[in-house]
């Protein structure tokens, strides 16, 4: 008995040690990549593009790549690219920061909780009708290119909305993120994206359209049906949820019978104030070029606005504020971390190197396969460069005219860029929109990508099918 018990006694820590062997933090699976980067500045060459501006709008020049003068990081320039990422990203940063100091303050008052609530008893039975209103909402303003930045801005709304509803953070992220880029995925209309791509290309500004509200419809409704499908699932078994027992990793879980169900006359006032402050910003982004910074100095006002509305002491405000900031400091910090890895590349000169080798890459193919092709490429070249318009101007003058050797239309051309671009936005780590809204709701990323992959996947199907017909039809202005 004595030996059977040492023989348990010596396999207890292995089995310990195994259990705490789990999939890699986030800040380490980015310093992996960070280190990568890093070491692929001494393989692959450096080179670069010439570039011309022609109305304030800077693009490469096709066919003058040429070889520079390689640049391979040094050991301190891996970690001094950290630093620097984490002033380069500064605003977004302290924008996650204070988005989540503001709506901690808001939601002292209860008044979102309220709202939502009331709106929740009056489509008893029927919360899905909530997100299929939430997703369609915010997907127009992702095609229109309003909202795709400032969507950091209502995740804590989408996290509230879950928890009244007893889902988990993952579908309050979803209804929101992922509602706005299923529009931001074609963006008929967004002049950033769609419009400047069109105009590198010479095609006529915004044709097309017809076609690409169709592709948008179809996005729409698969993330929408996906949403719905997860959420039935951890509706029926909590236990299903990808984040585990802890669906709220930032958030305790919404006690509904102590959420108030009435909205005062302060809750409307404080929702009212909310709104207004969104609406300036939003006004002033169109009228003044307001960005991030802007926007953070908003929701200071909306919460210095909400403390008068609600009667909050200075000091009880100082203290929700912070509480709400804390949170928030290991996701916000993560979005420096992304950024790093690009500071890498730009440093190695080696960015440039890679359009190229896509650029070798595409040139045989020809017909559907070229269009496939050229989608599948700009996916993987944004899991580097998660700028829309920034992708645009390095990519797009050399996809024009590979899109005329390989017999395809401009307009495929244009579309083949977006969906790349808007696909892989919702899973790249470098992404600062999409690493702001994990920390917001505390998702680890690793959970996010098992959680999302699937529609990525089902993404990138509907795009190589409608690609597929847009070449067989001769897809022009239609």
């Amino acid at each position: 008995m004595s030996a059977q018990q040492d023989r348990i006694e010596e396999q207890e820590p292995q089995v310990s040690k195994r259990k705490k062997i789990g999939l890699p933090d986030a800040y380490v699976i980015l310093f992996g990549i960070l280190v990568l980067a890093a070491i692929a500045t001494y393989f692959i060459p450096a080179g670069s593009f010439d570039r011309e501006t022609t109305d304030g709008i800077t693009t490469v020049i096709p066919d003058s790549y040429h070889g520079t003068g390689q640049q391979p990081a040094s050991f301190i320039a891996v970690f001094r690219a950290i630093q620097q990422g984490m002033i380069d990203s500064a605003g977004l940063i302290f924008l996650v920061l204070i988005i989540g100091g503001s709506f901690a303050v808001i939601e002292y008052t209860g008044a979102i909780d309220a709202l939502i609530m009331k709106t929740i008893n009056k489509t008893k039975n029927k919360e899905y009708w909530l997100i299929i209103i939430v997703c369609t909402l915010f997907s127009i303003f992702g095609a229109l290119g309003i909202i795709v930045n400032a969507v950091i801005a209502f995740i804590p709304i989408g996290i509230i909305m879950a928890r009244s509803m007893r889902l988990d953070a993952v579908v309050g992220v979803s209804i929101i993120y992922l509602g706005a880029y299923a529009g931001f995925n074609t963006a008929f209309l967004d002049p950033l994206t769609t419009g400047m791509a069109q105009q590198i290309a010479q095609v006529p500004l915004f044709s097309g359209i017809g076609f690409r509200i169709l592709i948008y419809l179809t996005v729409l409704s698969s993330t929408i049906l996906y949403i719905w499908w997860y959420a039935n699932k951890v509706k029926k078994d909590p236990r299903k949820s990808v984040l585990g027992n802890n669906r709220f990793p930032k958030h305790q879980e919404k006690n509904v019978d102590k959420t108030p169900k009435e909205l005062t006359g302060v809750h409307k006032l404080v929702i009212t104030w909310l709104a207004v402050g969104i609406g300036i910003y939003i006004f002033g982004v169109f009228q003044f070029g307001w960005s991030l910074n802007e926007m953070a100095a908003m929701f200071i006002v909306i919460s210095l606005g909400t403390a008068v509305i609600a009667k909050i002491t200075p000091n009880r405000l100082v203290e929700e504020f912070f509480n709400g900031c804390k949170g928030l400091v290991y996701g916000a910090l993560i979005i420096g971390m992304a950024r790093s890895i690009v500071v890498i590349l730009q440093d190695g000169q080696i960015l440039d190197t890679v359009v190229q080798g896509m650029a070798t890459i595409m040139e045989p193919f020809s017909s559907v396969w070229g269009a496939i092709v050229m989608l599948l490429a700009n996916g993987v070249f944004n899991l580097l460069v998660s700028s829309g318009s920034g992708q645009a101007a390095i990519v797009m003058p050399i996809m024009t005219p590979l899109a005329d050797l390989m017999d395809i239309t401009r307009q495929v051309a244009v579309q083949a860029y977006k969906m790349g671009d808007g696909f892989t936005n919702v899973i790249t780590p470098i992404s600062g929109i999409l690493m702001a809204n994990l920390a917001i709701a505390g998702i680890p990323w690793t959970k996010w990508i098992k959680y999302i992959m699937p529609l990525v996947l089902i993404w990138f199907a509907i795009g190589a099918f409608y690609l597929a017909i847009a070449v067989w039809i001769g897809w022009g202005s239609i």
